[in-house]
């Protein structure tokens, strides 16, 4: 149960931008409008393309689910506080928005561990694939990456919802985890630890995963023939990108929410602080669907198998 002191936070963060307010709303709005389009127009081709019902597309497929959870969870309470005069959220709210924004970085970095191995699959044990990747496989990693990352932050939550808190002003655009530990009159030692142990959990766990798979891959392609180096600079380059950029991304947040970080402008903290949650359902739809052929021959299948239609209905 929410503290029964507190009913609602202060987002301190905001600043008066008068009717700039309104451009802003719409262009946080279009933003919020293209991410949902791109994403759902893949996730849709994949799921509609028997041809795409491979492990590498299916965790794409999760991926891009997992963007629209991220966005959804940050971009209409963005809009909101946008128009809004007075920036406040209820308690109970802002504990939910904390649990969906850690669940879906957490996803990301479990998703993006798991492709890493996939890619490792593909170009080390080309022979060994189809047996050691099935779909069934496919479908226990994505459900146990949901389930896992779901069940290791509600103990997180359950944790930070039983403090007593002494303040209610929160520093950030957005509900943060560690910004409302710190506003506890009550012992947080526990907090602290498993927030610790649950960074480690979230971000180094996976990078193991990822740091093996691309050590193997290294040494294939320098040993390798020029194909499969083309091989895996094709299907490698896409999920680096979208690794480095989250990691980026939430290393920032991790330092800003634990640090003093006032000798960095407050602008540049605006924008680094939405970073991750911004530009990550932006840039994997689009890098993928340009990188990968395979999604980019379907999606031009489908433009045209449309404008064909089109074009029988006006005749």
């Amino acid at each position: 149960m929410v503290n029964s002191t507190l009913s609602y936070f202060i987002l301190g963060t905001y600043i008066h931008i008068g009717t700039l307010r309104y451009l802003y709303f719409m262009l946080t709005a279009m933003l919020y409008l293209f991410i949902v389009i791109v994403n759902t127009s893949l996730i849709v081709i994949i799921c509609m393309n028997r041809s795409l019902h491979e492990p590498m597309y299916l965790f794409l497929c999760s991926l891009f689910v997992n963007e629209l959870y991220g966005s959804t969870a940050l971009f209409p309470f963005l809009l909101v506080q946008i128009l809004s005069d007075i920036h406040t959220v209820s308690a109970p709210f802002c504990f939910l928005q904390i649990f969906c924004l850690y669940t879906y970085a957490h996803i990301e970095f479990c998703n993006l561990a798991v492709m890493s191995y996939d890619r490792y699959l593909a170009i080390c044990c080309p022979l060994q694939y189809n047996t050691r990747m099935t779909s069934n496989k496919v479908v226990i990693f994505i459900i146990v990456i949901w389930l896992y990352s779901f069940v290791k932050f509600i103990i997180t939550l359950s944790l930070n919802i039983r403090l007593t808190l002494c303040g209610n002003v929160i520093n950030s655009l957005y509900c943060h985890n560690y910004l409302v530990v710190k506003l506890a009159c009550s012992d947080t030692k526990v907090n602290n630890i498993y927030g610790l142990f649950g960074v480690v959990l979230t971000i180094l766990v996976p990078l193991l995963p990822i740091f093996f798979s691309y050590m193997k891959i290294l040494k294939v392609c320098f040993s390798g023939c020029k194909q499969t180096q083309q091989k895996a600079v094709s299907t490698c380059t896409p999920h680096l990108v979208s690794l480095l950029n989250f990691s980026f991304g939430c290393c920032f947040e991790i330092l800003q929410s634990r640090f003093d970080m006032s000798g960095v402008p407050n602008m540049l903290r605006i924008i680094l602080s939405l970073y991750f949650l911004i530009i990550q359902p932006l840039l994997n739809p689009v890098m993928y669907g340009l990188q990968m052929s395979k999604i980019r021959n379907a999606c031009r299948h489908l433009f045209c198998y449309k404008m064909l239609a089109d074009h029988k209905d006006i005749m």
